[in-house]
């Protein structure tokens, strides 16, 4: 950041009085410009004993399956959320059950929340976001070709709870950078 949002002037960073953390404060009005982890809220759309995964269109990771999920919109709840972009990325309409999983991803600033919904009459098909959705058991999921590590992780969980039999508890968690690997 480098000019003032409210006024125009530049920015600094520095630790405003009575805080802890740096924070860009205009020069000019004092201003103190917060940054904060964006929400990414998405479903995990099931019908018929499998679950409906999207090939993303775009960009990041192109190409590669995930769940429908995507950034929060000012003005709706999460679970609008969810149903939304399910809706843009797979045509498809559902019933949110629960909330299944709140995963912290610190090192990119994102906190997602991942509900269970039921596909509506099964419908869908893929939005302009997706090149193709399809619906997996667990066998056949895609897993080396998945987009995000969040993504692998909370489907891992679900199928472990799905075949345990005793429900689906919330799930919590912290998804950690791991370093490059070498050779």
């Amino acid at each position: 950041m480098k000019y003032c949002s409210s006024c125009g002037a530049t920015v600094a960073l520095r630790i405003p009085e009575g805080d802890n953390r740096e924070r860009y404060v205009c020069d000019d009005c004092q201003t103190i410009h917060y940054q904060n982890p964006k929400i990414v809220s998405g479903c995990i759309p099931e019908w018929d004993g499998r679950i409906l995964l999207c090939r993303r269109a775009i960009e990041p990771r192109y190409g590669l399956w995930t769940v429908p999920a995507g950034f929060m919109e000012n003005g709706e709840t999460t679970e609008q959320a969810a149903m939304r972009e399910t809706w843009e990325e797979a045509c498809a309409q559902v019933e949110i059950k629960s909330l299944y999983g709140l995963f912290s991803i610190p090192h990119i600033s994102q906190v997602y929340m991942l509900f269970r919904g039921e596909l509506v009459n099964g419908q869908y098909q893929p939005g302009h976001e997706s090149l193709e959705c399809e619906l997996f058991v667990e066998k056949d999921i895609p897993w080396d070709h998945l987009a995000f590590p969040v993504v692998k992780e909370t489907l891992l969980r679900y199928f472990r709870d799905l075949r345990s039999g005793n429900g689906f508890p919330l799930q919590r968690g912290e998804i950690i950078k791991h370093p490059a690997r070498k050779g």
